[in-house]
C-alpha cells in the first residue's frame, strides 16, 4: 500500500530531550496553555476504549503518565496498562504519580520508542497516544507500529492538537499558538525554545481529514474523528 508522505512532516528525532528539560513544568504549563481542558479530554479517551473487560492497553508517548491515570483511575475494565516513552525524566515523574494513586500494581512504565514499540504483535485491546504522535520521529511508522500491536478488533486512540477549520476561530487560534504559547509556556517553563518548537509542530502536522486519510493507509478501519473545543484539538478513532 503507498503512503503519500510528501506534505507530512517528520518530527525531529531527539524532540524527547526537549520533554527531558521541562518535564518539571510540562504538566502544569499544559494545564495552563489550555485552560484545564486537557484533563477533560484525556478523559473522554475512556469511553472510546473497546466495550470488553480485562483489557490490557498501551499508551505512547505516555509522558507523566495522566492518560494513564485517566483511564485506569476508577476503571475496573482495564486489567494491566502500560505506557511507553523516550524521556526518561518524565517516566520518573510519572512513575511517582503512579505509585501515590496506589496504581503501580496495574500500570507500568518503560523507556521505548512509538515507532519501536518493544511489544509482539495483537498485545493490545487498545493503543493511545494524546498530544505525542506530532512529536514522533516518523508519524506513518508510529501508527503502523500501533497497527501491528493492536489486536484484531482493537482500537487505536489518538488526541491531538489540531487547527479549526472556520475562518474567524483559526485566525484567533493561530494568535494564540504563535504569540501566547511560546510567551506563557517559556516564562512559566523557563524555557523558551521548547514552546516555541511545540508551537510549530501543532501548525505543521497534519489535522482533520488529512490525519484520518492517514490512519486508513496505515490500515485502520471505521475511522472516526471528534472535535473537540471548535476543532482546537481532535480525538481520532480507528479500528483493526
Amino acid at each position: 500500500m503507498h503512503i503519500q508522505t510528501d506534505d507530512i512532516p517528520i518530527a525531529k528525532t531527539d524532540s524527547w530531550k526537549i520533554f527531558d528539560q521541562i518535564h518539571t513544568r510540562y504538566d502544569f504549563v499544559n494545564h495552563v496553555l489550555s485552560f484545564g481542558l486537557d484533563i477533560a479530554w484525556r478523559r473522554q479517551l475512556k469511553a472510546l476504549l473497546p466495550d470488553e473487560e480485562n483489557l490490557t492497553i498501551l499508551d505512547l508517548a505516555t509522558g507523566t503518565a495522566d492518560v494513564l491515570l485517566a483511564l485506569v483511575a476508577g476503571n475496573d475494565a482495564i486489567a494491566k496498562a502500560y505506557g511507553i516513552d523516550l524521556s526518561e525524566n518524565m517516566l520518573a515523574l510519572g512513575r511517582e504519580k503512579i505509585r501515590k494513586a496506589h496504581l503501580d500494581g496495574r500500570i507500568t512504565l518503560q523507556k521505548g520508542d512509538a515507532t519501536q514499540i518493544p511489544f509482539p504483535e495483537n498485545t493490545f485491546h487498545a493503543v493511545t497516544i494524546a498530544f505525542g504522535i506530532r512529536n514522533v520521529a516518523n508519524a506513518i511508522l508510529g501508527m503502523k507500529e500501533m497497527y501491528r500491536t493492536i489486536m484484531p478488533g482493537g482500537r487505536a486512540l489518538i488526541l491531538e492538537f489540531s487547527i479549526p477549520e472556520n475562518f474567524l476561530i483559526r485566525f484567533f487560534h493561530l494568535g494564540y499558538l504563535r504569540i501566547m504559547v511560546p510567551l506563557l509556556g517559556g516564562m512559566i517553563s523557563g524555557n523558551f525554545k521548547a514552546y516555541n518548537y511545540l508551537n510549530r509542530t501543532i501548525e505543521k502536522f497534519p489535522c482533520g481529514e488529512r490525519f484520518c486519510r492517514m490512519m486508513r493507509q496505515t490500515g485502520f478501519k471505521n475511522i472516526k474523528r471528534r472535535e473537540l473545543m471548535s476543532g482546537t484539538a481532535t480525538i481520532y478513532v480507528g479500528d483493526k
